[in-house]
């Protein structure tokens, strides 16, 4: 009989041997831990619920939701929605792969209630998020089974906020938003859009609110808000809404002047000691599409001597086309002259040429040097769009971070700027109705009033400098 197991050794022996001589293999081995795989991603999975979903003759006062892992609740105040809204909300608590509802408030009789648990439900280790999770039941013998669904765009940018909710009320009083909690309650998705399921037949008042207090209410002008001028039906087959949300004009207090983007101060006299005094200049460069600038900070001037101010030439050599012209804040005072591009100027400035409110002024006579931008810095730009209706009173905006640092108002379906600051911008179509050109908010209280509507182009242009730029637009329908 042959005996199997030395020459098996001895194989198993001499395969160590030539391993730990080949190039790279130590003669140690060292141990390795496991690797833990990939990164879990998947959200909680529902494995059972008590009482089932879309139960009927509903009687409890406790739902539990079993999962299959440990979950956790993160701030479910703020996460559940309870629609028709519960005068008391319930308590929800997590425990290993549970979650609880406990019911406090007196369920009305033949309702469907729907729970909208948003973001509220995640698994412990890697905080995955089981999204769009409801969970209704009825305390009748049916359930409501209509749906009712819209937009909502925020009326000045024409862009949406996700953050929003949309509530329904069954009074139709103004005073209801600000004084009760709505009855049925949803969010809003990416898009705009909103749905509303399980509802029961009926006219509702209909609003969509920025509700960053959870009040569940209209409470301050700051809010964004909006409104449909007429009630909503819901029945089999509803018309949608679209919504134009907006933030009311604060009549408190009037506005406060505009500043700058970038300022430069006049050299040597912006200290607590003395007058602060700054210009609209760049670089000592003058912008050839914005006029000269002076800007009074903190306090606004007492008085101001123009008598003391002389715009020359290069040479020194006194002009006399200029003039000067203040705002109502005592804040800013510009200059105005005919300017011409790549051209030199001196402003000589008398030290008592201003005074303001807390007594400063300039310690002594200072003169700025600046010369005008060149026309080639700017590009040329041409825009047409052959589908403009003109009736709707279109104006163009022109925007950079969020901000309209440009608008015309539209005489044909062209735009035209021989000399225009480069740069990226987005397009925005403003539809003035009153015809101002700029954009108007909405009113709610007393004198109802929808805001005036903005449409964005997808299309953003980029300004090249010394350059032509011209682009044809074809707009999508407009609101």
């Amino acid at each position: 009989m042959k005996h199997l197991f030395p020459t098996t050794t001895i194989g198993f022996l001499l395969a160590i041997v030539v391993l730990a001589n080949l190039p790279g293999i130590t003669g140690c081995a060292s141990i390795v831990p496991p690797t833990g795989g990939d990164r879990d991603s998947l959200p909680p999975l529902l494995l059972s619920v008590t009482p089932p979903d879309s139960s009927k003759n509903f009687e409890g006062k406790r739902i539990n939701f079993t999962f299959n892992e440990f979950v956790q609740i993160d701030n479910p105040l703020a996460n559940l929605l309870i629609t028709p809204t519960p005068k008391t909300n319930p308590n929800v608590e997590a425990k290993l792969r549970t979650v609880s509802v406990i019911i406090r408030d007196t369920l009305e009789p033949n309702t469907t209630y729907t729970f909208d648990f948003g973001d509220a439900i995640r698994d412990i280790n890697e905080s995955n998020i089981l999204r769009n999770f409801t969970y209704i039941f009825s305390t009748g013998p049916s359930l409501d089974s209509l749906s009712f669904s819209g937009r909502i765009i925020i009326a000045e940018t024409g862009k949406t906020d996700s953050t929003l909710l949309i509530f329904l009320y069954r009074s139709l009083d103004d005073s209801a938003v600000v004084k009760e909690r709505p009855r049925y309650i949803t969010r809003v998705d990416n898009n705009g859009n909103f749905l509303f399921r399980n509802l029961p037949p009926g006219r509702f008042a209909i609003y969509g609110i920025k509700d960053d207090g959870g009040q569940k209410r209209y409470l301050s002008r700051t809010q964004i808000f909006a409104f449909a001028d007429t009630p909503v039906v819901v029945q089999p087959n509803p018309t949608p809404v679209t919504l134009y949300a907006f933030v009311a004009r604060d009549t408190s207090a009037p506005a406060a002047p505009a500043t700058p983007i970038k300022s430069t101060g006049v050299k040597g006299i912006a200290t607590d000691k003395r007058l602060r005094l700054e210009t609209s200049l760049q670089n000592e460069q003058l912008d050839l599409l914005d006029s000269f600038h002076f800007y009074f900070r903190p306090a606004p001037f007492k008085f101001f001597d123009t008598s003391k101010l002389r715009l020359t030439d290069e040479k020194y050599t006194p002009l006399t086309n200029y003039s000067f012209v203040k705002d109502t804040s005592g804040k800013q005072v510009t200059l105005f002259y005919p300017w011409t591009e790549n051209t030199a100027f001196n402003l000589i400035i008398d030290k008592d040429f201003a005074e303001d409110t807390a007594g400063r002024k300039l310690l002594r006579n200072d003169t700025l040097n600046f010369r005008t931008k060149k026309e080639k810095e700017y590009g040329l730009v041409r825009l047409r769009f052959p589908n403009l209706d003109l009736t709707k009173s279109p104006v163009l905006l022109f925007i950079q971070n969020d901000k309209v640092v440009r608008s015309h108002v539209f005489t044909n379906k062209e735009f035209y700027a021989k000399i225009f600051q480069p740069g990226e911008y987005e397009l925005r179509l403003l539809f003035d109705e009153n015809k101002n050109g700029e954009w108007d908010t909405g009113e709610f209280f007393g004198n109802r009033r929808q805001p005036e509507k903005v449409m964005p182009i997808s299309r953003k242009i980029t300004v090249k400098a010394n350059w032509d730029n011209e682009v044809d637009i074809t707009l999508p329908n407009p609101p």
